[in-house]
């Protein structure tokens, strides 16, 4: 039912992800829409330009004209008349008609054939105007003779081949101006027809996605009911697992303590009997002496070997083991007495608290010239007693597990990450095999070379203390590389009704 629940959740997943490749789709077209509605604007510009400038030469063109026209009546109105205003009209359409010639001429730069049309208006004006000049220089008879065949006249036929010319001009320019015109609403219908596309485009993407998010929303009010009664569940279920292991761990707890106390009655009558028998072999072993110095008959070789060698070994045997089991016990009823003892938050200066066990360890850092550093540790807020009997064990299991024949170095350093503190001993001694790094902390299991003394309870007994506190032991070694052991705990402990 929980799995079926939790798998109906993903249905979000799947809704935002959707969601976001429509968003994605809707922003890429409107970066396409933009990116062509640069475009065409800038298309439009130029063909904008490029009709202004059909217009401006189609100007120039028809002033040129004008000019041209108001010259040839002011040159025939002077040759009628004679009279000289006459002539400075025509001055001042010639020089007029050449200012047009020279802005066309600039205008058409880019087109070769209305160049050469310029050129050849250009050279008829020159024509024109010497012919002109020649024309003011004539005698009373040469005048009327070219008043009567002025329609024959050199100039009269400038001015009419200037006309054709510009009549060409004007037809090309006529016909740039309508293409221009038609790319221009060519481009403009391409610009209206993109921004319809695009506004349909992103329409649809904004429906779609307005469709997927209010569906998402539905899925989201639906998935946080599953989940608040997931919550209310788990939080139900954690709640009763947490009873019962908190009965099981105070029946465990007791079990020990009964157990380790039940066995020790045993276990004083074996060691109160090891004694008797070690003082009645004593006793024995004095008999035999004396029979020896009194000349007495010596019991058979067999006898002399059990009373003096098996019977001193079996009873060392049982002290050893008598020892150990005592050891043993004690450290079990240390255990369970640790788990039912209150835990009592304080303020901790966790910098003051290792220094003081550096320096209730100087005896054994000098005797072994090993280099103990503490760094500055963040402060917390958790139970003195425990903590300090998490960090000295650290410490000391340091100090112990040093390399032979290297100068020992052990660093304690701490620091606040992600709201937990994080206190790592970290030393250089002989480094634990990988395949033991959780072993070493099961209660009574050791790892590497037995050569230094305990139980395999310390470690053990530290975790179980940093479980208790929030926190947690994990350790990072190699075979003759050292080893770091990094404790995480919470940087300020509230204590519940851990001990229910």
């Amino acid at each position: 039912m929980n799995s079926a629940k939790i798998s109906a959740l993903g249905k979000d997943h799947r809704a935002s992800r959707l969601i976001l490749v429509m968003l994605a789709i809707g922003f890429a077209a409107l970066l396409a829409a933009a990116a062509a509605s640069f475009w065409i604007q800038r298309q439009n510009e130029a063909d904008s330009g490029l009709v202004a400038h059909t217009l401006s030469v189609e100007a120039s063109l028809n002033g040129f004209a004008s000019a041209n026209e108001r010259m040839e009546t002011a040159r025939r109105g002077l040759l009628l008349t004679g009279d000289p205003t006459f002539e400075q009209l025509m001055s001042g359409s010639l020089v007029a008609a050449r200012t047009r010639l020279g802005i066309l001429s600039k205008l058409v730069s880019d087109n070769a054939r209305q160049r050469a049309r310029v050129a050849r208006l250009e050279a008829l004006l020159d024509v024109y105007e010497r012919h002109h000049r020649q024309t003011l220089r004539f005698n009373a008879t040469q005048r009327r003779a070219m008043l009567d065949g002025f329609a024959n006249d050199a100039g009269v036929k400038h001015v009419r081949s200037v006309r054709v010319v510009v009549n060409e001009m004007a037809e090309d320019e006529r016909s740039l101006l309508r293409s221009r015109e038609a790319q221009q609403r060519s481009t403009r219908q391409l610009f209206n027809t993109a921004l319809v596309g695009t506004a349909m485009l992103i329409l649809i993407v904004a429906v779609a996605t307005l469709l997927l998010i209010r569906r998402n929303l539905v899925d989201l009010r639906s998935s946080r009911e599953k989940l608040r009664l997931l919550n209310e569940d788990l939080e139900t279920q954690v709640d009763a697992r947490t009873s019962e292991l908190k009965r099981a761990n105070g029946e465990i707890q007791r079990f020990a303590y009964i157990v380790s106390h039940d066995l020790r009655s045993p276990l004083v009558n074996v060691m109160g009997f090891t004694a008797e028998l070690e003082t009645a072999r004593q006793a024995i072993a004095g008999y035999l002496q004396k029979s020896d110095r009194d000349g007495w008959d010596a019991p058979d070789a067999a006898t002399r070997l059990a009373i003096e060698e098996d019977l001193p070994e079996a009873i060392g045997f049982i002290r050893t083991s008598t020892q150990k089991m005592d050891r043993l016990i004690n450290a079990i009823l240390n255990l369970s007495r640790q788990g039912r003892r209150s835990l009592a938050p304080e303020r901790l200066d966790l910098t003051a608290i290792a220094s003081g066990i550096a320096d209730s360890l100087q005896h054994r850092v000098q005797e072994t010239g090993t280099q103990l550093n503490v760094g500055a540790l963040p402060s917390i807020v958790n139970d003195r007693v425990a903590v300090e009997q998490i960090l000295s064990n650290l410490i000391e299991n340091a100090l112990k597990y040093l390399k032979p024949g290297r100068p020992g170095v052990i660093d304690v350093t701490g620091r606040i990450e992600q709201g937990r503190a994080l206190i790592e001993v970290t030393d250089n001694g002989r480094g634990i095999d990988p395949r033991d790094h959780e072993r070493i902390f099961d209660l009574f299991r050791r790892s590497g070379q037995q050569d230094q003394p305990g139980e395999g309870i310390g470690l053990a007994h530290a975790r179980a203390l940093a479980y208790r506190l929030g926190g947690t032991i994990e350790v990072a070694s190699a075979l003759e590389e050292g080893s770091t052991f990094r404790l995480s705990l919470p940087t300020e402990w509230r204590s519940g009704d851990e001990n229910a």
